[in-house]
């Protein structure tokens, strides 16, 4: 089974502080600019939503409003989040982490250590859940992790100084994955953002 890492940069403060909010006009201009997408997650989720699932729009209503929420369909609040975190970020370059199996993120991991970048790593993405109040989904996914800025400038120092040799010691796909990550990472600084992904 393959899995698949929707990577943004984003300012992570103006993303937390939108759940509870209550601000009905990110809820329209989330709603006004995803409209097709929106349509198309409620088709894809339509039997659960007959089964008592909200509506992708009631989930982000319920994000922004900070409640209440139903724990039962933690994975829809997770995915109202994601439409949050489109539409104050940028979508990543991707390629390599989509699709994937799973333990390809470990093994990014260890290719990360090798290098002596410790700041950040990808695997957290997998495992962790969007911020609270917002419930974890009940199976975990989809997965949710964060890089701040402060990881991020750390972790582009680290690659920085690790040595041609040691690079070339790293499988080659696994370096270009890392090469990625070290993309997301400049884009982030460079904005002076940090960088929030879910684990799909």
């Amino acid at each position: 089974m393959s899995s698949s890492l929707s990577p943004y940069v984003v300012d992570l403060d103006v993303l937390h502080s939108g759940i509870g909010s209550k601000d009905d006009k990110l809820r329209r201009m989330i709603g006004g600019r995803f409209k097709k997408h929106l349509d198309f997650d409620d088709q894809q989720f339509d039997s659960l939503i007959e089964e008592g699932a909200p509506s992708i729009r009631d989930a982000i209503r319920t994000v922004i409003e900070g409640g209440p929420f139903d724990d039962r369909h933690g994975w829809m609040y997770s995915y109202a989040y994601k439409w949050m975190c489109e539409f104050h970020g940028r979508f990543q370059v991707n390629g390599d982490f989509c699709p994937m199996k799973y333990d390809w993120l470990e093994m990014v991991d260890e290719g990360l250590e090798q290098l002596g970048v410790t700041a950040v790593d990808v695997s957290s993405f997998s495992h962790g859940s969007v911020p609270s109040p917002i419930p974890s989904p009940v199976d975990l996914v989809p997965g949710y992790g964060e890089w701040s800025l402060e990881q991020c400038r750390e972790a582009l120092e680290q690659w920085e100084a690790a040595t041609d040799e040691a690079k070339s010691a790293i499988d080659s796909e696994v370096l270009h994955a890392i090469e990625t990550c070290m993309g997301w990472c400049r884009n982030a600084t460079a904005l002076e953002r940090g960088v929030a992904a879910f684990f799909f």
